[in-house]
């Protein structure tokens, strides 16, 4: 469905602490871009797949990185003991909590996330999809 996501950064090295910290347990491991004249840009994706992408880029226009009112990136988690990693690496590399590790009944039997920010404020949400899983066992 989706080819990439993108967001930005003003601290590309801070950015790829804590996004390591963070999708590195969810199972996305960095990728290297290969530079195409444009601003500087970091990388994770599946190691089993070349696509969808997540990207963090120092923005095009070269003023500093913002955060879009109401956009947020969600990450799928294998489980949610990864949920549970993923989020405490993330505060421990310069996130901010939006909403701790925990059931989230309201969106479905079965769902556990957590809500962070990175360290330029753009949030990121940790998923793990039990109730996909119940029903994809049930068809």
């Amino acid at each position: 469905m989706f080819s990439h996501v993108t967001v930005g950064s003003s601290d590309l090295d801070r950015a790829g602490r804590f996004y390591d910290a963070v999708l590195l347990p969810l199972g996305l491991r960095r990728r290297q871009v290969t530079p195409d004249g444009g601003p500087a840009a970091l990388c994770w994706v599946s190691p089993s797949q070349n696509l969808p992408r997540f990207y963090v880029y120092e923005p095009f226009d070269r003023r500093p990185a913002g955060v879009g009112n109401g956009s947020m990136t969600a990450f799928l988690a294998p489980s949610a003991a990864a949920v549970d990693i993923a989020y405490a690496a993330g505060l421990n590399s310069g996130g901010r909590d939006e909403g701790a590790a925990g059931p989230r009944i309201r969106y479905g039997q079965g769902y556990y996330g957590a809500y962070l920010r990175d360290p330029d404020g753009n949030k990121i949400h940790i998923a793990y999809r039990g109730d996909v899983a119940v029903a994809a066992a049930g068809s």
